[in-house]
């Protein structure tokens, strides 16, 4: 399964039945779990650490150092999880030591084209990023998180769970959970309904997150007193909890 034409690192660890192309190159302190496919002119530096049933397409750099003015060659790494489909010309960059050292990658993400995910950054998983979707550093995206084509993602912001970024959208703020968002800069245009509704939230849930949604973006509360009244909501209502939550730990504020 290892094509004659690719470099593997004596101390490189592959797992049973991993698959590497023509011409890639598997890096010093890299462990490829099993049933993963790489594919041809891919390199993989270490440390990096990348699970099971994988798919990595033509062209990716994966566990590169981190474009960081002082990244001084520190062993930082980079963790991607399971059934991962990453598609050409994906880059991810290892952590840097002025956060945990650490990129993270979850599990059942759909990478497309072009995609970048810079140091330190956490993305979770069952996430699709379409062609040329890009995060800066420190950047986290929270679990069925939807991100259009060329959509940019300011260093530090976090992405709730379960959003929905259009095409080309600029966000330099965090985005709340269960939202939509367009526009450069990104504003946000209502509840992920119809994701939400695929997921199996009920009209219930939905509906709760609606009045949520309007507390936030269309009372007359100040933002510290529309964060106060959604946590009293989430008292009885799961899903209005985690926006209450996520709001809570926001240091950039959000979009609006």
């Amino acid at each position: 399964m290892i094509d004659p034409h690719a470099i593997i690192h004596p101390s490189a660890k592959l797992g049973s039945n991993v698959s590497v192309g023509a011409f890639s190159i598997i890096g010093a302190d890299v462990e490829i779990g099993d049933n993963t496919w790489i594919g041809p002119h891919v390199v993989i530096n270490g440390p990096t650490r990348i699970g099971s049933n994988n798919q990595i397409f033509q062209f990716c750099s994966v566990g590169e150092q981190p474009q960081h003015r002082k990244y001084a060659g520190e062993p930082t790494r980079l963790e991607i999880g399971d059934n991962n489909v990453i598609r050409e010309y994906c880059s991810f960059h290892r952590g840097t030591t002025v956060d945990q050292g650490l990129t993270l990658v979850g599990g059942d993400n759909y990478l497309m084209a072009h995609v970048h995910v810079a140091h330190d950054c956490v993305v979770g998983s069952h996430i699709t990023m379409a062609n040329n979707a890009t995060l800066a550093g420190h950047v986290q995206v929270g679990d069925y998180s939807i991100l259009g084509g060329y959509a940019l993602v300011h260093q530090f912001c976090r992405i709730g769970t379960q959003t929905y970024l259009g095409f080309a959208c600029a966000v330099s703020q965090d985005v709340p959970p269960y939202v939509m968002a367009n526009g450069n800069p990104a504003v946000p245009h209502g509840v992920n309904s119809k994701g939400l509704k695929a997921r199996g939230f009920t009209a219930a849930q939905v509906e709760a997150l609606r009045k949520a949604y309007k507390l936030l973006y269309r009372s007359n509360l100040l933002f510290a007193d529309a964060k106060q009244e959604l946590s009293r909501m989430g008292e009885s209502e799961a899903a209005v909890k985690v926006l209450a939550d996520f709001l809570a730990d926001s240091r950039r504020s959000i979009i609006r």
